[in-house]
This record gives C-alpha cells, structure tokens and sequence, in this order.
C-alpha cells in the first residue's frame, strides 16, 4: 500500500508542480497586493486628506463614476479604502436600440473624498505602461492563470488534487511502524544542512511539507471552495459538518432582465438600503460600524448594500440586504455566518486564505509571503528529488545493460543458450 501512495504522491506532484509554483510566488505577492499596486501606480493612491475631509457616501461615487463614463454604468464596489473606491463598470444599454454599447467592462479608481478620478483600467491590465500592469496581472494569474474561466476550471482540478496530496504527502513522513514512534519520526522534521546538495532537498521537502502541513491544507481546501464549479465543497462540508453553504444564496439572483432603467437612482437605492439595515440591526442586535459597498445587478433588477457590523468574526460582521431596484422592498439577506459550525469554518478558511478578517494584519501577511514561498520551494525540491531518482534509475538500467552486453561478448559460443 505504502508503494501504491508513494507513486500517487510522485506523480500527482509532478502534474501540480508547474501550477503550485505559480500559485506559491503571486500567492505571495499579492499578500501586500495594495501597497505593492501603489508603488507600481502613484496614481492609484489617493493624496492624504485634511484632518476634516469627509468621505463622500457611496451613492455619489457611484453616480461621479457613470458621470466620467457616460456608456457605462456602476455595477459594484471592488474595493472601498482609505486610498481609493474601486468601481467595476459595465457597458449602459443604447435608448435607442435596447443594446449594450460594445465595451468591455473595466475598473474605474476614484479618491474617496474628492471624487476625482484616479485611474481606469480593464480588470487585468492597469494601464498600458508595464510596471502599472505587473500586479493586475499577478492577480489575475493567481486567481485563474491569466486564461478566465479556463484557468479556473484547472485551478479547481488543481485544488482538489492538491488537498489529497496533502494526506498523502503527510502519511509518507510517517514510520512505517509504531515502535520507537517519535525517535523514528523526529529525523523527518530536521534539515541536515551539512549533507549533500540532494540530501539537502529531499529534507527540505519532507520538513517544509511537516512544518507548513496545516497551512498547506488550509491553503488547499479553501482554494477548492473558492474554484468550486461543481458544488463539490458544499457536498462534502454539508455531509460532514452542520453547514448552510453557497448553493443556498442562489435564490438570491433571480433571472428577470429587462432592458427598462432602474426606476430608484443610486441615492435612493442607498436610502432604501439604509433604512433596510437599520431595521435588520434592530432586530439582529448590532450596530452598523460603516458602509462597505452599493451594488446592482442588472440580470436580477436588484440592488445590496453591504456594513461591517460590530459583530465579532465571523457571526454576521458583514451584513448585506437585498430588494427591489424599483420598489425598494426587501427581497433577501444575508450574513457572514449563520452560527452553523460548517459556515464558521468556511468563513475562517476565506479569511485565512485571503487575509481577510480576523486575519487582515501585516504579520499574518508576512507569514503568507512565507507560506506562498513555502509551497513554490516544495513544488522546486519535489521535482528536483524526482529528476535525481529518475536519472539513478536510469543509469542503473544503463549500467545493466552494459554488463550484460560485457558478459555475452566474453562468453564461450558454444555455452550461449
């Protein structure tokens, strides 16, 4: 059996070592992702304000983005920071004709407190200039290889392998038997940094994967819920754990598109959200600590504001309603966490993974460099250590055969067979 798992981890790591390292090295990049993207972009950095400076609300930054694009419309806020809102645009439909203008959708970057903007750029390319591009481009090589929903389908395939090699990986590292446990088992967790170049690799590989080994599963597993195509995290937590899951907010996003306006503007739509999440903090028993972003989905004609409440990680510290872009009514909401220890789990797995409350510290972000570095060295001495066990197969074969074809040209012919 031991056989059967060492060939599964050889070659499913040989299979995911290309993808690993890529994920390993941006992984670690974009662990500062915004403070990097203010250094390669100035201009993504809103200048500091004064003491008195108010932010304005996020009705008006909507509405200030549609007035420097007159084709297109706010759908959401990527991002709402002290430097900058982030607002993803869309393509208005013609009056005229009822059909989208031919844009591609694309981010527009305003300063919070002036509205001025910043920036626009597509989604994976800043600008045109290079360095402006490099971390837009990370991103998007970590989120699903630069390629769209391509790269996503592979990076889900790649998840899943990866959380079984895990196991796999670990159950390698163990004694083969259970005398003398911890003596047997404590070598595999040293570097003997005085040994040969190989020997060095193979405990690099062995400890880093013993020392990383919950980080690497946590890693795994939450990249498996973030690719998901297939519902497959939410089958297997909700058989093993009490767990509400993703599949359930489809309700949220009803088909009804139509070519009609909203009739609620965007400071209606924030004053019908407003009053909407006074009354869920009334009869959750919070308190709305600040607004995080106004979105519209034009496919369901609906509208959701999101606050971070006072609650503590994860029980609902994002609250979000949804309702009716044109009569305002409440049509769903939805929380962090419904308490469900399933939910809880999946909510510290997104947090750790993307650095996310409650792990959204410069230290934390540090480990993550760490980790993400972790993973790219493991796929490195893992192929290393394959290249070097192959190439001494090899030459034991070769040096087999020479002996071989040594020992039947001095044989006697008449002793041949």
């Amino acid at each position: 059996m031991r056989r059967v798992f060492v060939w599964l981890h050889r070659y499913v790591g040989l299979a995911l070592a290309t993808f690993l390292f890529i994920e390993g090295v941006t992984g670690a990049l974009i662990a500062f992702r915004a403070d990097l993207q203010g250094v390669f972009d100035p201009r993504l950095v809103a200048a500091k304000p004064a003491p008195d400076a108010r932010r304005l609300d996020l009705a008006t930054l909507a509405k200030r983005a549609e007035a420097l694009e007159p084709k297109e419309h706010a759908a959401y806020f990527a991002e709402n920071s002290e430097d900058r809102a982030t607002i993803r645009m869309y393509g208005r439909r013609n009056p005229e004709t009822g059909a989208r203008y031919p844009d591609e959708p694309f981010f527009v970057f305003l300063n919070p407190y002036t509205g001025e903007r910043l920036a626009a750029a597509e989604p994976t390319t800043a600008t045109a200039r290079f360095l402006a591009a490099v971390m837009p481009f990370v991103l998007a090589l970590h989120v699903n290889l630069a390629i769209g929903e391509t790269g996503l389908w592979i990076l889900f395939v790649v998840a899943l392998c990866w959380t079984i090699d895990c196991f796999v990986g670990f159950y390698l590292t163990l004694p083969v038997t259970l005398e003398k446990f911890w003596e047997r088992w404590k070598p595999a967790w040293l570097v003997k940094w005085r040994g040969s170049f190989y020997r060095i690799n193979f405990d690099l590989h062995r400890a880093g994967g013993l020392w990383l080994w919950l980080m690497l599963l946590v890693f795994a597993w939450s990249s498996v819920q973030l690719t998901d195509r297939l519902d497959v995290y939410d089958w297997i937590m909700s058989r093993v754990l009490p767990y509400r899951g993703g599949s359930e907010d489809s309700a949220l996003f009803p088909q009804r598109e139509s070519s009609a306006p909203f009739t609620l503007d965007w400071k209606e739509a924030q004053a019908a959200g407003e009053r909407l999440m006074d009354e869920e903090a009334v009869r959750q028993g919070f308190k709305v600590v600040r607004p995080h972003s106004l979105n519209r989905f034009e496919e369901s004609r609906l509208y959701n504001y999101t606050v971070v409440t006072d609650r503590p990680f994860p029980q609902d510290q994002m609250a979000t309603v949804f309702f009716d872009a044109d009569t305002g009514a409440f049509h769903a909401r939805m929380y962090a966490s419904d308490g469900k220890i399933g939910d809880l789990l999946t909510s510290w797995l997104r947090g750790l993974h993307m650095a996310r409350d409650p792990m959204d510290f410069a230290i934390y972000r540090l480990f993550m460099i760490v980790v993400g570095l972790g993973v790219a060295t493991l796929s490195v001495t893992g192929v290393y250590i394959w290249w070097k066990k192959r190439s001494a197969r090899q030459r034991a074969r070769d040096s087999s055969t020479e002996l071989r074809s040594a020992r039947d040209a001095l044989a006697i012919p008449g002793e041949r067979s």
